[in-house]
Formats: structure tokens, C-alpha cells, sequence
């Protein structure tokens, strides 16, 4: 029993001191940088092209301050491509998919619409078939219920005409 606590707090201090050397490791990378490509191999840094120097990203901050550095003269990432210009990329890019995915959208409902209203169009054609057929059916059956009152002497003028003529 006793060495699971030995176990617990080992564990513990091993998890306390990686959180620990986290924290602190971005700040002391950064400041030892030197060199552009130095500093942006860690993603937690951000060159300064105006005092060559590399500083801790302003994470609290979704951009980086004026004071700080001018976004023109920033560099995350790569050293190639200044701040500003990754930003407005982005922004157009991300614009364009949003656009695109609307305009998707707007083109497949008037596309399902325009499928519905020629699936009503089928149903009413299909409705009107079925009405003439019936509609044929019906006058043969009229037809053929004629021929069978005239055989038997049953006329439909008048339903007591076999009462009137004796015969």
C-alpha cells in the first residue's frame, strides 16, 4: 500500500514540473533567439523586423500590438511573409469559403424546389390519366348496362314503362 503513494507522488511531481517547464520554456526560447528562422521554429515566438528581436506571442491578445511590433514588420510562421499579408490572406480565403458554401446551399434548395415542382407536375399528369381511364371505364360499363336493359326490355327512359304496357 505504501508505495502507491509513492507512485502518487511521483506521478504528481513529474506532472507539476512539465507543466511547469511549459510555461516557462516559450519566454526563454524567445528571448534566446537570435535569427528569424530560430525564433519561428517555436510557434509561441514572433519576430520583430523593425528591432530584430524575437518576442513571446501576445496570446491574450488575438493580434499582436502596435507597441509591441507593427504588423507590417511581424513575422509568425514564416520569415517570408509578413503579418499583415497572412492576415488579409486568411480573411480573403475564409470569405470565399463562406460565400461558396452559401452559394451552395442558395443553388441546392432552388434546385430541390425546382424537383418538387416537376414531381407535382408528374403527379397531376399521372392524376389526369387515371381520370380519363376511369372516366372510359365508366361510359364502356354505361354502355354495356344499356345493352343489357334493352336485351331484358328494361328501358331507362322511363323506370315504369314495364308497369304501363301490359303485356
Amino acid at each position: 500500500m505504501m508505495w502507491r503513494n509513492y507512485v502518487s507522488l511521483l506521478l504528481l511531481l513529474f506532472g507539476l514540473s512539465t507543466v511547469w517547464a511549459q510555461t516557462a520554456s516559450p519566454e526563454k526560447y524567445c528571448e534566446n533567439s537570435t535569427t528569424c528562422n530560430d525564433c519561428l521554429n517555436n510557434a509561441s515566438c514572433l519576430w520583430c523586423i523593425k528591432t530584430s528581436s524575437c518576442l513571446t506571442y501576445p496570446v491574450k491578445t488575438i493580434l499582436p500590438p502596435y507597441s509591441l511590433c507593427p504588423l507590417n514588420d511581424a513575422r509568425w510562421g514564416a520569415c517570408s511573409i509578413n503579418f499583415q499579408v497572412l492576415i488579409i490572406t486568411i480573411s480573403v480565403v475564409a470569405g470565399v469559403l463562406i460565400i461558396s458554401f452559401f452559394f451552395c446551399l442558395f443553388c441546392c434548395c432552388k434546385c430541390e424546389n425546382c424537383g418538387s415542382s416537376n414531381f407535382e407536375h408528374k403527379m397531376q399528369r399521372q392524376a389526369e390519366k387515371r381520370k380519363t381511364k376511369q372516366e372510359q371505364r365508366k361510359a364502356e360499363m354505361k354502355i354495356r348496362h344499356d345493352e343489357i336493359r334493352q336485351k331484358y326490355g328494361l328501358s331507362k327512359a322511363s323506370p315504369y314503362a314495364r308497369f304501363e304496357n301490359p303485356a
